[in-house]
C-alpha cells in the first residue's frame, strides 16, 4: 500500500474574512463569466430580433436544467475533497477526482441522448409558438454538444476550490469569457470571414470557448505541480468504493437542482403563454439573476467547501459561526449592487438593444427580482451549509418541499388568474423563504454532528 501523502497547510482553512474573501472571489469570477458569455449571448441575439431573445430564454434554462446535473456532481465531490483536504487524507483527492470524471461523462452521454430524442417531444407539447419551438430545437441539438466539456469543467472547479486553490479558477474564466465574445460576434452576425449563423452561432461560439477554457486551466494546474501533487491521472481505473461514495453524496443533490431548473423551466412555459415582450423581459431577468447572483452562489460555493474543511478538521463547534460570517459579507455586497440597479435600471436594460416601451415594462420586475436576491443572500448561504455537512439528502428534502409551494404559487397566477409577470416572479420571494427556515433550523438543531462520510 502507498503511503499517504503529506498534506500542504494551506488545503486547510482558517476561519476569517480574509480567507472567506480570497476563496470566494476566484469563484464568483469563475461562476460570473458563464454568465456574462450567456449575457453576452443574449445581448447580440436581442440586437436581431425580440424573437431571437425570446427563444434564448427557452433554450437558456432547458441547457440549465443539464449543467445544473453537473452542478450536483460538482457540489458532492466539492464537499468530499474539502472534507478530505481538512482531514488531511490527500491521497484520497485524485482517486475521488478520477472517478468523478467517469460518472460526470456517463451523465453527458445521457443528456446528449435526451435531447435529441426527448426533447422535440417535450417542447411540441409545451411551447405554442411553431416558429421559437422548431429554432429552439434545432439551437440545442448543437448547443448539448458542450455538455461533456462543461461537466469536465465542474469537476476540475470542484479540485481547485476543494483544496482550497480557488485562485486558478482565473485563468480558464479569462479565456473563456475572451473566445466568447469573439466567436458570438463572428458567427452570429459573420465577421472576420465566417458564416453569418445567426442564433446557432451563439452555440459554437459557446462549445468553443468552453473547450478553451477547460485546455487552458488544466494546462495551468498541470505546469503548477498540482496534477503531480494530488496524482489526478493514475486512478482512472473503475474504483467501486469511491464511485459509490460520490454518487450516494451527490445523487440528491444533482436531483435537488434539476427538480429547481425543471421547475424554472415550467415557470418560463407559463411566462410563454403570456407573450413574446413577457418571455423576453424574463430572459432579461434571468440574466439578473446571473451576473449579480454569481457573488451569491460563490459565497455559497464558499459556505459547503469551508463548513466541509472545517468539519474535517473536527472543529464543528465553528461551524455556525463560519455561517453567520459569511451570510454577513453575503448581505452586504448584495445590498451594494442592489441599490446601484435600482438606481440606474434603464442603463443596464438599454444593452439588449429594445425599445422604450419595453424597457418601462422590465423596470417593475426588477425591483421584484431585487428583493428576491436580497433575500437569496443569506437563504442559500445556510442551505449551501447543509450541503457542506454532507447531508445532501436534507437539501432535496428542503428542495421538494420549497417546489411544492412553488408549483402551485406560479400556477395559480400565471396560468389560472393570469397576473402580470410581475406578480409571477414574486415566486422567487416565497422561493427563498421556504428554503431558509428549514436550513437554518436543521443547522442550529445539531443533529448533522453525527453525519460521516
Amino acid at each position: 500500500m502507498e503511503a499517504p501523502i503529506e498534506i500542504e497547510s494551506n488545503f486547510k482553512v482558517s476561519i476569517s474574512n480574509k480567507q472567506i474573501l480570497s476563496m470566494m472571489l476566484p469563484i464568483s469570477f469563475a461562476i460570473l463569466v458563464p454568465q456574462l458569455n450567456f449575457i453576452t449571448n443574449n445581448i447580440f441575439l436581442g440586437h436581431l430580433t425580440e424573437e431571437t431573445l425570446a427563444v434564448a430564454g427557452i433554450t437558456g434554462v432547458y441547457y440549465l436544467i443539464f449543467a445544473v446535473i453537473g452542478n450536483g456532481l460538482n457540489n458532492g465531490l466539492q464537499v468530499l475533497i474539502s472534507r478530505r483536504s481538512g482531514e488531511g487524507r490527500i491521497d484520497e483527492i485524485g482517486k475521488l477526482f478520477s472517478q468523478s470524471i467517469r460518472i460526470s461523462l456517463v451523465c453527458a452521454s445521457m443528456g446528449i441522448l435526451l435531447t435529441y430524442f426527448l426533447a422535440p417531444a417535450i417542447l411540441k407539447f409545451s411551447i405554442h409558438s411553431d416558429q421559437i419551438r422548431e429554432q429552439a430545437i434545432h439551437f440545442l441539438k448543437i448547443r448539448i454538444w458542450g455538455l461533456p466539456v462543461l461537466y469536465i469543467y465542474q469537476m476540475r472547479n470542484a479540485l481547485l476550490v476543494g483544496t482550497n486553490q480557488s485562485k486558478y479558477l482565473i485563468y480558464g474564466a479569462l479565456a473563456e469569457a475572451a473566445l466568447n465574445i469573439f466567436f458570438d460576434y463572428s458567427l452570429i452576425f459573420g465577421h472576420f470571414g465566417l458564416p453569418q449563423m445567426g442564433f446557432d452561432g451563439a452555440a459554437i461560439s459557446s462549445i468553443i470557448a468552453e473547450i478553451a477554457g477547460l485546455v487552458v486551466i488544466f494546462v495551468v494546474i498541470n505546469a503548477k505541480g498540482i496534477t503531480k501533487q494530488l496524482q489526478l491521472f493514475k486512478h482512472f481505473d473503475f474504483d467501486a468504493q469511491n464511485t459509490k461514495l460520490i454518487i450516494v453524496q451527490s445523487s440528491p443533490l444533482v436531483f435537488q437542482f434539476a427538480i429547481s431548473i425543471i421547475t424554472w423551466e415550467f415557470f418560463y412555459i407559463l411566462i410563454e403563454h403570456h407573450g413574446q415582450q413577457a418571455l423576453a423581459i424574463s430572459n432579461i431577468m434571468r440574466n439578473i439573476f446571473g451576473i449579480f447572483g454569481s457573488f451569491i452562489w460563490a459565497f455559497a460555493a464558499t459556505t459547503s467547501s469551508m463548513v466541509s474543511n472545517i468539519i474535517g478538521q473536527g472543529k464543528k463547534d465553528k461551524v455556525i459561526g463560519l455561517i453567520n460570517k459569511i451570510a454577513k459579507l453575503s448581505f452586504s455586497l448584495t445590498l451594494i449592487y442592489v441599490i446601484l440597479l435600482n438606481l440606474f435600471p434603464k442603463i443596464f436594460l438599454s444593452v439588449y438593444g429594445q425599445t422604450d416601451s419595453f424597457i418601462l415594462a422590465a423596470i417593475p420586475v426588477v425591483r421584484v427580482i431585487s428583493i428576491a436576491m436580497l433575500m437569496m443572500s443569506f437563504a442559500t448561504i445556510w442551505l449551501n451549509a447543509v450541503t457542506g455537512t454532507g447531508n445532501s439528502t436534507v437539501n432535496l428534502a428542503i428542495e421538494i418541499f420549497t417546489i411544492i409551494f412553488y408549483i402551485i404559487y406560479v400556477y395559480f397566477v400565471l396560468e389560472h388568474y393570469k397576473l402580470s409577470i410581475i406578480y409571477g416572479w414574486m415566486s422567487e420571494w416565497l422561493y427563498w423563504i421556504c428554503t431558509f427556515v428549514p436550513a437554518f433550523f436543521y443547522i442550529r438543531s445539531g443533529w448533522w454532528r453525527k453525519k460521516v462520510i
